[in-house]
């Protein structure tokens, strides 16, 4: 007669042993993870280190220059290390903020189409609506510049769509957009933008300016 005990060990053994696998094999699989994630966070942190070592430069450049006229040589220089930096490093958390400069010393040099494409990119890889907004009004001017009044008025509207009275950008939002039908000589349009500013920033510092602005149009607030 077999031994009950054994007997008991034994039907517990095939029960638990693949248990026992499936639970040593999930420990593996987390352990696996854990390593990888850990070696992908080294990685990305080496790759922000020289991101930054790269982008520095040209940034230290730019805000030693702020307030007075960059030199040619010192502006070349800064195109060529902001252009250089976004090619290597382009998802770097300082792409954005450098791509937006590097567009700025574009629109500068009358570079307006590079300029335009380089402020998207700021855009799309800003994680602030600050810098965002910034560099949507920045495209905007960008058409403005060239006189391309149809592309100025829907970039200006595209912007305005996406914020509120009291927001960052909003007034001076209205006064672009109520200035660029002006000059696309869409009058009525210009006139009920200026009132609008009026109704929407009472407050405004600009209200003398506006109303003699509507003057102009021969209208009233």
């Amino acid at each position: 007669m077999s031994d009950p005990v054994l007997a008991t060990r034994h039907w517990m053994d095939r029960w638990v042993m693949p248990y026992r696998r499936a639970i040593l094999m999930t420990a593996l699989v987390l352990l696996v993870a854990a390593l990888l994630g850990g070696a992908f966070w080294f990685w990305q942190e080496v790759q922000e280190r020289h991101a930054a070592a790269a982008y520095a430069p040209a940034m230290a450049r730019l805000s030693a220059a702020r307030g007075r006229e960059i030199p040619p040589e010192a502006r070349a220089t800064a195109i060529r290390e902001l252009e250089a930096a976004l090619q290597t490093y382009p998802s770097a958390t300082m792409a954005a903020e450098a791509a937006f400069e590097l567009a700025g010393l574009r629109f500068a040099d009358g570079q307006y189409a590079p300029a335009r494409s380089t402020y998207e990119i700021a855009r799309a890889r800003a994680s602030s609506k600050t810098l965002q907004t910034l560099a949507r009004l920045a495209i905007a001017t960008t058409w403005e510049a060239e006189r391309n009044f149809p592309e100025t008025i829907e970039a200006y509207q595209a912007v305005l769509g996406e914020l509120k009275p009291g927001e960052f950008q909003f007034e001076e939002t209205l006064v672009a957009l109520a200035r660029a039908y002006e000059l696309a000589g869409k009058k009525d349009d210009a006139i009920q933008t200026y009132r609008r500013l009026l109704k929407d920033v009472p407050k405004t510092t600009r209200a003398e300016d506006v109303r003699a602005r509507l003057a102009s149009l021969g209208a009233t607030p």
